[in-house]
C-alpha cells in the first residue's frame, strides 16, 4: 500500500508539473512532493526524472513486499535494503509519513524472521 500510495501519485505529479510548471496542492493544504527538490536549482525535467525514480525505487520495494507476502527470506533483505535509499527520497519530497511506516516495516520483518523461507527466490512460484 506504501509503494502504490506514494509512487503511482508520482505519474499525474509528474505530467502535471510539466504542463502547469508548479506542483499540484494536496486539499490546499501543502503541495505535494513539495520539498527541497522541488524548491531548490533542480529544472522540471530534473524533478520529473528525479519522481520517475522514485517509482522505480518503489516498484522494487513492492516486488519485496510480495517475495516477503509468499514468505521469502529475500522479500524481506529486499523491503529492509531500499530503506536507506528510500530515505533519500522522502528528505528532497519532504514526506513525513513514509520513514514511519519504514520503522513499522522493520519491525514487522524482524518478528516475521524466524518464520521466513531462505533459498532462491522464483517471481513465476514453485516448479
Amino acid at each position: 500500500m506504501y509503494a502504490a500510495g506514494f509512487g503511482l501519485p508520482a505519474i499525474p505529479v509528474g505530467i502535471f508539473v510539466l504542463r502547469e510548471h508548479r506542483l499540484p496542492w494536496l486539499w490546499d493544504l501543502f503541495p505535494m512532493y513539495g520539498g527541497p527538490w522541488s524548491s531548490g536549482g533542480m529544472t522540471e525535467s530534473a524533478f520529473v526524472a528525479t519522481l520517475g525514480g522514485f517509482l522505480a525505487l518503489l516498484v522494487v520495494v513492492a516486488a519485496g513486499a510480495w517475495l516477503l507476502w509468499t514468505g521469502r527470506r529475500s522479500g524481506a533483505v529486499v523491503v529492509l535494503a531500499t530503506i536507506p535509499v528510500e530515505a533519500i527520497f522522502w528528505w528532497g519530497f519532504a514526506l513525513p509519513i513514509p520513514p514511519v511506516m519504514a520503522l513499522a516495516r522493520v519491525v514487522l520483518v524482524m518478528f516475521a524472521w524466524p518464520g521466513l523461507r531462505g533459498g532462491s527466490a522464483s517471481i513465476v512460484g514453485p516448479a
